[in-house]
């Protein structure tokens, strides 16, 4: 299981990239994160960008509303994602866990 933190306005969590992949995916639960594989390299912000947009569309949220806490410049980062109602986001994150178990 991932733990996550309700903060204002949303909820946050770790995710642990894996940058220049051959393919975009969610893999689910690796180490407390979950796993997000990218094409795009960890250059000038790329990999950022993609990890918050691939975030984005999983959760069915504006890529305005991913948010890339910590971790910038690793591959280790701890994400928010804003929502008016948390509960949603975990009733998401919990059913991207399901379907890559």
């Amino acid at each position: 299981m991932i733990p996550v933190r309700r903060e204002s306005g949303g909820l946050s969590f770790e995710v642990a990239v894996l940058p220049r992949s051959s393919r975009v995916a969610i893999e689910g639960e690796f180490d407390g994160a979950l796993r997000v594989r990218l094409t795009a390299p960890p250059v000038d912000g790329s990999a950022n960008k993609q990890c918050a947009e691939v975030l984005a569309k999983a959760f069915g949220v504006p890529k305005s509303a991913v948010e890339i806490v910590s971790g910038k410049s690793s591959k280790r980062k701890r994400v928010r994602i804003l929502h008016g109602d948390a509960s949603t986001i975990e009733n998401e994150l919990a059913t991207l866990l399901d379907m890559t178990s």
